[in-house]
């Protein structure tokens, strides 16, 4: 299935029905009186989170979603039946968007968690309502109101405990690939990873954490280059980060520089997720020679002032991998602990999170006033504008 973590859908609301205007009629019942009955409020839309959907695509395919209207009054007191509501299923880890005002409207973190992001329509009031002791046959009714519209757009952002961060081919999908069952491309040159990928890693019978590999970044990434920005949301669900670094690169680049970059960006993306755990694992040490490996690995550490944990691994062949997620998986468990038995550190945990997630709202919101300021400056609209020159650059 095609990963697709941003789509836009148009919701709307049904309409209220109208009031009706009617008058008793029977046989011998002379001066009946007014009997025109309400009608029935127009349906709402609701989202509600579905662990079983990973990807928007279906949003691509349909975008339009509307609500049922509530039927009109009808005489001798009927209400009109209410339009049913319309309940749609996304994936748990969506933001919703209103996409005219950028204001967030819900967060989907939760299974089953129910969002209304277009109410229904009012019913109208039939003539019933208005009948008084100077106003024996009333012929004023109300009409229902229209429901909401609304143009959403859907960002979603995979629920993971531990996120891979790195530059394109630093090996972060070997070793998803190394201690989980996900199977993501592996190839010898950057950005074979183009979407994120998860994989839950097992460590016994009822213990597992779930690993995000998303596509690498590259410098200028917190200002759109690259796929970075795009994926870099995706980061802000976890609790942990890896931080990958090729000690060999094939182009010969300096690992300290590189490192220092993505450091860099994740700094300039979101402050907030800079500050989130992050350890550092040296791969590709099989490529060194063996009596260079622990040298090698220490000038990186020294170099890049590094204070926090440090793993030497090859992920191509599985050897430090298991040091690692067991690790990963004791650090876990003991800050889910720490949370579930003080307060203070729950709470921070939370304003850690509402940071990153505000943060990475603010970089869409940005994105999209970008976008949307480039179209309205482009009054010059004409044929050539479907023009594409593509320049090869050596």
């Amino acid at each position: 299935m095609q990963f697709v973590d941003e789509a836009s859908i148009i919701v709307e609301a049904g309409n209220g029905g109208n009031g009706c205007l009617s008058f008793r009629r029977e046989k011998y019942v002379p001066k009946g009186g007014p009997d025109g009955g309400d009608g029935g409020h127009g349906g709402s839309v609701y989202l509600i989170g579905d662990d079983a959907l990973n990807t928007l695509i279906d949003f691509r395919y349909q975008r339009f979603y509307k609500a049922q209207n509530g039927q009109p009054g009808m005489g001798r007191q009927m209400s009109g039946r209410a339009g049913e509501d319309l309940h749609i299923k996304v994936p748990v880890g969506t933001t919703v968007i209103d996409e005219e005002t950028l204001e967030v409207i819900a967060d989907v973190t939760e299974i089953g968690q129910v969002v209304l992001v277009a109410q229904g329509g009012r019913r109208g009031l039939g003539n019933i309502h208005f009948k008084s002791s100077t106003n024996r046959a009333p012929r004023r009714t109300t009409p229902g109101t229209a429901g909401e519209r609304r143009n959403l757009r859907l960002e979603m952002k995979v629920m993971a405990d531990v996120g891979l961060l790195g530059m394109p081919n630093a090996g972060k999908s070997t070793l998803i690939r190394a201690v989980s069952a996900a199977k993501p491309k592996v190839a010898n040159y950057p950005f074979t990873t183009l979407v994120p990928n998860l994989g839950v890693v097992k460590l016994g019978m009822h213990e597992h954490f779930v690993m995000a590999d998303v596509p690498g970044l590259i410098e200028g990434a917190s200002e759109g280059a690259g796929l970075g920005l795009r994926f870099l949301k995706h980061l802000t669900r976890t609790r942990l980060l890896f931080h990958v670094v090729d000690v060999a690169p094939f182009d010969e680049s300096d690992p300290v520089e590189v490192a220092e970059a993505i450091i860099h960006e994740l700094g300039e993306f979101s402050p907030a997720l800079a500050e989130l755990p992050r350890w550092l694992v040296l791969n590709k040490l099989d490529l060194l020679p063996a009596e260079e490996r622990e040298a090698k690995a220490d000038e990186i550490v020294r170099r890049l002032g590094w204070e926090g944990p440090v793993f030497r691994i090859s992920a191509i062949s599985a050897d430090g991998t298991d040091a690692l997620v067991q690790a990963a998986h004791r650090w876990l468990t003991e800050q889910r602990q720490l949370e579930n038995e003080d307060e203070e550190a729950a709470e921070r945990a939370r304003e850690m999170r509402q940071r990153m997630e505000e943060e990475a709202v603010a970089r869409t919101e940005a994105r999209l006033g970008r976008r949307r300021k480039k179209v309205d400056e482009d009054d010059d609209f004409d044929d050539d504008d479907y023009d594409v020159e593509v320049e090869y650059a050596p």
